[in-house]
């Protein structure tokens, strides 16, 4: 059959029967927020090249978490901005280092709200990298020890989920066993399993202070060209024990989410990353585009492609228009 049989614009014709036969949802429980925690008091300071996204200092986080938990978005992931920086990243793993501070103030507003860490050494680090650095080179074997220290401390301040991002070789093996052997068996781990050397992150290490002293990070991070390669890292950190996997970024790599969806029943994260972020900010602030729609458009597309997650600097935005999307 064809047309006029067959007419296509008969399930558009009205906002309800759009909304029921939508074939991909998008809600605010599916969003992670990420916040930037500083030293210092009541700071709310914006960050330049994310308009909308702010560093907070502690004692700002609860006003932060009663806005997000009032919006249903369940989660947030935490970076910190350290007092001081050295060769290994000492506040890291220190018990009043500023993402510990941040877990214990984030779980006395809202003890519901799931708090996820990045575990890395670059922003802690004097040099910027992700690893322990010797000779110019980053030590991969050296680090995994330092991780799992990052990831117990982080579990003992309160962090339901660990989220281990540096790209590391065993860096999820080596975490859950730290894990383990402390009583932390319970905690999760979503691994930053598929995370490309993207020009995508420039804003990001700005509002995190991250931007190497040297050299970059191809020596560790995905080069853009693969996706075969994707499917063996997604299958290792599989194998090491990772409870939930992780695509970065999202928009330039949406074929790579489809990729390991299908080959992993695994619960899926994507993560839209700074740079996606700032690009529709900027064009909409010029008036180039619609950015609710840009938005709700944007996420979606992650959706359709099969992520389960989305961490998103847009979560609270997105949230508060999908309480009107028709």
């Amino acid at each position: 059959m064809s047309f006029p049989t067959i007419r296509m614009r008969r399930l558009r014709a009205t906002p309800t029967l759009r909304a029921m036969v939508r074939e991909t949802t998008l809600s605010p429980a599916q969003f992670i927020y990420p916040l930037f925690a500083v030293h210092g008091r009541d700071v709310h300071e914006e960050i330049a090249s994310m308009p909308g996204v702010y560093h907070h200092s502690v004692d700002r986080l609860a006003q932060e978490i009663d806005e997000i938990s009032a919006l249903d978005i369940p989660a947030v992931i935490l970076f910190g901005i350290p007092a001081s920086k050295d060769p290994v990243g000492q506040e890291n793993f220190a018990d009043d280092g500023i993402v510990q501070q941040a877990i214990r103030a984030v779980k006395a507003a809202n003890p519901d709200m799931l708090v996820i860490t990045d575990v890395c050494l670059c922003e802690y680090t004097d040099h910027g990298h992700c690893g322990i650095v010797r000779d110019g080179e980053i030590l991969n074997d050296e680090t995994l020890d330092i991780l799992g220290r990052v990831a117990v401390s982080h579990a003992r301040a309160g962090a339901d989920v660990i989220a281990p991002s540096g790209m590391m070789d065993g860096m999820v093996s080596a975490i859950r066993s730290a894990l383990d052997e402390a009583g932390y068996e319970r905690i999760s781990i979503l691994s930053y399993a598929i995370k490309y050397a993207s020009a995508f992150y420039g804003p990001f290490r700005e509002a995190a202070h991250s931007t190497p002293s040297f050299g970059d990070r191809r020596t560790h991070q995905m080069t853009p060209a693969n996706v075969r390669e994707a499917l063996r890292e997604a299958q290792l950190d599989v194998g090491e024990g990772a409870d939930m996997l992780m695509v970065k970024p999202a928009l330039a790599y949406l074929d790579v989410i489809r990729r390991v969806r299908e080959r992993f029943d695994l619960p899926l994260a994507a993560y839209n990353v700074s740079g996606e972020y700032s690009m529709i900010k900027a064009a909409a602030a010029h008036g180039w585009l619609d950015e609710r729609r840009a938005v709700i458009e944007t996420l979606t597309a992650i959706r359709r492609a099969g992520a389960d997650l989305i961490l998103t600097y847009h979560a609270k935005d997105a949230a508060r228009w999908l309480q009107t999307l028709e």
